[in-house]
């Protein structure tokens, strides 16, 4: 008889993980399954199923190999529930126990769904954050604002990274001024390391091809690093490679060059093939050998240990209702053009294109480009959430949730961002070459040709108009529009609704 189950979910590929720690070898089972309904409960990009797939069966041989007793379930099993509750209840059927011990998941979903088990399941905390829920509750406690700035630095005094004694390594705790250049014109970067699908990734890409085919976003060519080795050496390709000019270049984007400097190590971190303070100690020695200048090492050390992090921290803090908050009671739908559909706004096709071939974009484009575009045109923040969550590799809802419901859409009423995350054409144009060769000019303010980001930009404020004139970030941008003729607010106000006709129409824009 079998003492306990341990779950091992898709996103939990970490050996030093807690539920392993409080397992004993000689006695419990390993339960891992690839069920239909965690890869379908949002149409996810047939490449980001592939790479929780091919790294599960990775990481449940690698257990075997250190004797751990492994009940796999592959997705086309025939007992497969196609569940994780019912294969937990099918296991312990199996083996003559009740007991199980989870990590608590990183989505409110399935911790109900785990809650509701009709077993003895016991969760276990996420060790392999640097801030426990409990750091995080504490922090946050009394507070007005949670604003990342102040979180992090307590992240740098924890970790000690990029610190010299009580004191920020460089006399300054951020260097985000210096990480907002323009694309350049050369990228002297390859990009991410890319790894030939072998036998064990071969056999899922055939599997994922026959059950979520008909999913938005290209399955092959696959590149993606599927097993902790492989990895570790993408990050030290990065290291190496990349890192030196990723501060500089990191909200830069090109059409034709989808990496620019860009890493790709958060699907790796995401699930579990990674662990956080590896990863920023490889890049704070690279700084301290003097490879790379501060503001690159200290610009992705704060992605992880600050912004990572931090979001973890507010989807749980937050609550289960966090990902369907709409503090904007935006309501329109999400435009085919997301899902491939054709658009002539240039930047908007080109990041939903990259999307679909590569699982991926970076975080301007994201932000900036198709976030920008959906809180312009006031598209439902709960489509424009599960959009996120399903075509991106690195979007598991702890991380997607805050990001998009926060930062993105303003759709949590102000708890991450301070103002709405807004823009016209101009800084699109500033920051990439996406505006060249548009069927719009960026430089067309209303008329024939006029960029739809200029015209949404002034509609956005103008409807938004109570809730954001006294906000002091947005004051100049309330000045301009009040400063502007009367019949050219009208015609900006008309042409922009003139836009979002066509669009909830299906026509194309």
């Amino acid at each position: 008889m079998v003492a306990r189950l341990i779950l091992i979910l898709g996103d939990q590929l970490s050996e030093s993980i807690a539920a392993l720690n409080a397992a004993d070898k000689a006695s419990d089972v390993i339960v891992m399954a690839e069920v239909g309904e965690e890869g379908s409960y949002v149409p996810h990009h047939p490449k980001k199923i592939a790479l929780i797939l091919a790294a599960m069966r990775k990481f449940a041989a690698r257990l075997r190999d250190d004797g751990w007793q492994v009940a796999y379930s592959e997705l086309d099993d025939t007992d497969n529930t196609q569940s994780i509750p019912g294969e937990l209840i099918r296991r312990a059927d199996q083996f003559g126990t009740s007991e199980v011990i989870a990590i608590r998941p990183g989505e409110f979903r399935l911790i109900e769904a785990l809650e509701d088990c009709p077993l003895d399941v016991r969760l276990l905390e996420d060790d392999r954050f640097i801030a426990s829920h409990a750091e995080f509750e504490a922090w946050a406690e009394g507070r007005k604002a949670l604003r990342m700035e102040y979180f992090y630095r307590e992240m740098r005094r924890k970790t000690g990274l990029l610190m010299e004694g009580d004191q920020p390594a460089g006399g300054k705790w951020n260097f985000d001024h210096d990480n907002r250049k323009p694309a350049p014109d050369d990228v002297d970067f390859s990009g991410p390391m890319q790894f030939t699908p072998d036998d064990v990734v071969e056999d899922v890409l055939d599997l994922v091809e026959a059950r979520f085919g008909n999913h938005f976003g290209d399955l092959r060519p696959f590149w993606f690093a599927t097993d902790q080795g492989q990895a570790r050496r993408a990050l030290a390709h990065f290291v190496r490679y990349g890192l030196a000019k990723f501060g500089d270049y990191q909200d830069a984007m090109l059409a034709d060059n989808q990496f620019l400097y860009h890493a790709l190590v958060s699907p790796y971190l995401n699930i579990g093939l990674l662990d956080p303070m590896e990863v920023c100690r490889a890049v704070e020695e690279a700084w301290k050998a003097g490879d790379v200048p501060i503001n690159a090492a200290e610009g992705f050390i704060r992605q992880v240990i600050g912004w990572r992090e931090y979001v973890r921290g507010i989807y749980f803090h937050e609550g289960p209702d966090y990902p369907r908050r709409n503090g904007l009671n935006h309501q329109r739908k999400l435009p085919e053009f997301f899902w491939g559909g054709e658009t002539r706004m240039r930047c908007v096709s080109k990041a939903v294109a990259q999307t679909g071939t590569q699982a991926y974009a970076h975080h301007i484009q994201r932000l900036m480009v198709t976030g920008n575009f959906a809180l312009l045109a006031g598209l439902d923040p709960s489509e424009v959430s599960e959009w996120y969550l399903a075509v991106y590799a690195d979007a598991f809802e702890w991380v997607e949730a805050p990001n998009v419901v926060g930062m993105s859409q303003f759709a949590d009423g102000g708890v991450i961002a301070s103002k709405p995350y807004v823009s016209s054409g101009a800084y699109i144009n500033r920051m990439s070459d996406y505006c060249k060769g548009c069927h719009y000019k960026v430089s067309v303010k209303t008329g024939e040709g006029a960029c739809p980001f200029n015209l949404l930009y002034w509609h956005f404020l103008d409807r938004h108009r109570d809730r954001f004139s006294n906000n002091a970030r947005m004051g100049n941008m309330y000045r301009t529009w009040d400063r502007m003729d009367e019949d050219r607010r009208a015609t900006v106000l008309r042409e922009a609704q003139q836009v979002l006709d066509k669009m909830q129409n299906g026509e194309v824009i």
